[in-house]
């Protein structure tokens, strides 16, 4: 099958494998008893082949779906095939689309589960998780192979699919969280915007997770499975007035991940493009469209895939932490520090940072770190507000918490005080007007509290042992075009800085 019907489709990153039809395919030991709820008409097909070197980034494998299938179930197989020291070996994803096609961000989208998953099935009523109930209708689907890496031998592969027939079933009405919690009125809130259920490649279920929410301390939470948007109506009574729960997705491409935060519920965005195929910016677009925020997740992670390369250009916020602190993190953190000039200098829009778990299972930490994001309400449209502005902070738990500012004067013989928060532009009288920067900490013990600007770190004090204490710096707008906070642990490695307890978004000085 795989000589015979491996054809070049219309993408130049996809091939699509010869149809899968069901016309003379027999019952499988002579068919069932009709006590699993079919007619005993279950019809199952294995297609076996190999993928070669090389193969395209997405392979599709029609099946021929006739009317009257209650459901259609697939697993899959593949051989991971030793390889030498030093060379990437099998490994293949899987997911389908419907009767409505594999266009790029068609509505043919029916789940996706990745590597974390052999099987998986779809019916009107219940599907696998990381797939979307509903009809199973007549027409072409498309079972999508990713080949997410491929041995040098090729990698072979075994599909089989079931359609049991029977009444189709209804699909019940997705219930969606609520876009508001009771929250405490203008406030910092804290929140974990990246995390994985069992709905991709996760290991607790929502339940689970809204539970690791409270007990650490969060305010909000944001739903984010690679490539799928099943979860997004799977978190039914795990709200309250005391957690958000934003719906969105990890956009997991071969050339970097970026979350997809707090888009309307039920939005799908797709992820089959390279930053060569220059579709990033159609995606992004649709984020916002959908009401939600582009972030580029752990942009320097060593993964395969994983390495963002698409640019800033189209981010609302960057995840400069991702999970326990990293040299990664330390990185992405310089990176995005040096994207940060010329939006000082040329008052330019500049791109917020945040942190988040990234959290899968345990002993992966919920809320290490979290984004705390100054809002006027606990609501979506008030959250994405404050990330959007980088009216936040980023702390490892709920138990530290900063205040930071800039203050100064502006108009004759020191006119009126000035103050600029965390996100903010402090505008005095002239370059040389002298400006106090205020840093408040709690829950640091151990820790060092640096000033960051365009030139580096220009000033650093120790906290006191309890880890409350609050740290002030005068300078001018020459001197410091920006300054952020940064308050770290001391160092482990020789030659490299200790972990980060915390970090602010910078507050801006004109002159």
């Amino acid at each position: 099958m795989a000589r015979r019907g491996l054809l070049v489709g219309t993408a130049a990153t996809a091939l699509t494998l010869g149809t899968v039809s069901f016309a003379d395919a027999a019952p499988p030991n002579g068919g069932t008893d009709g006590t699993d709820g079919t007619d005993g008409t279950d019809r199952t097909r294995t297609v076996r082949g190999t993928l070669p070197a090389g193969a395209p980034d997405y392979v599709y494998l029609p099946v021929e779906v006739p009317r009257g299938v209650r459901e259609i179930a697939v697993s899959y197989t593949y051989e991971k095939t030793p390889v030498p020291a030093g060379t990437q070996g099998n490994a293949l994803d899987i997911g389908i689309f419907d009767e409505r096609g594999t266009a790029l961000g068609g509505r043919g989208f029916r789940g996706w589960s990745g590597g974390a998953r052999s099987s998986f099935f779809i019916r009107a009523d219940a599907a696998t998780p990381g797939y979307i109930a509903g009809p199973v209708r007549a027409g072409t689907w498309n079972i999508a192979l990713g080949p997410y890496t491929v041995a040098p031998g090729g990698l072979p592969y075994e599909v089989t699919i079931t359609l049991r027939s029977g009444p189709a079933g209804t699909t019940p009405e997705p219930v969606y969280p609520p876009e508001r919690a009771k929250g405490r009125g203008r406030a910092w809130y804290r929140g974990d915007c990246h995390l994985h259920s069992t709905h991709s490649d996760g290991g607790r279920t929502p339940a689970e997770i809204a539970a690791a929410a409270r007990a650490a301390g969060l305010d909000f939470i944001n739903s984010s499975e690679h490539n799928t948007h099943s979860a997004h109506g799977a978190w039914g009574g795990l709200w309250g007035g005391d957690l958000l729960v934003l719906t969105g997705e990890e956009i997991t491409t071969r050339n970097g991940h970026v979350l997809a935060l707090a888009t309307d519920p039920g939005t799908f965005v797709d992820w089959r493009y390279r930053a060569r195929d220059n579709r990033f910016g159609h995606y992004a677009k649709a984020v916002r469209r959908a009401g939600g925020l582009v972030v580029p997740a752990h942009p320097h992670a060593t993964c395969i895939g994983c390495h963002w390369k698409f640019g800033f250009g189209e981010a609302d916020a960057v995840e400069v932490w991702n999970g326990a602190y990293s040299p990664e993190d330390e990185i992405a953190l310089a990176e995005w520090d040096n994207s940060l000039v010329a939006a000082a200098r040329w008052s330019k829009p500049w791109v917020a940072a945040m942190g988040n778990s990234d959290a899968h299972r345990e002993p992966d930490a919920v809320g290490l770190p979290q984004t705390v994001v100054l809002a006027d309400e606990l609501s979506r449209e008030a959250i994405v507000a404050g990330i959007r502005a980088g009216h936040s902070y980023v702390a490892e738990s709920s138990a530290v918490t900063l205040a930071f500012g800039a203050f100064g004067a502006f108009g004759a013989f020191g006119g009126r005080g000035l103050h600029a928060g965390i996100g903010e532009r402090l505008r005095v009288d002239g370059d040389d007007t002298p400006v106090t920067v205020r840093l408040e900490v709690t829950g640091a013990p151990g820790c060092t509290a640096h000033f960051v600007t365009d030139q580096g770190t220009l000033y650093t004090a120790g906290l006191p042992e309890s880890g409350a204490g609050t740290v002030e710096w005068r300078t001018t707008p020459a001197y410091a075009a920006y300054v952020r906070a940064e308050v770290r642990h001391p160092a482990t490695v020789p030659g490299l800085p200790g972990a980060l307890a915390a970090l602010t978004n910078p507050v801006f000085l004109e002159g």
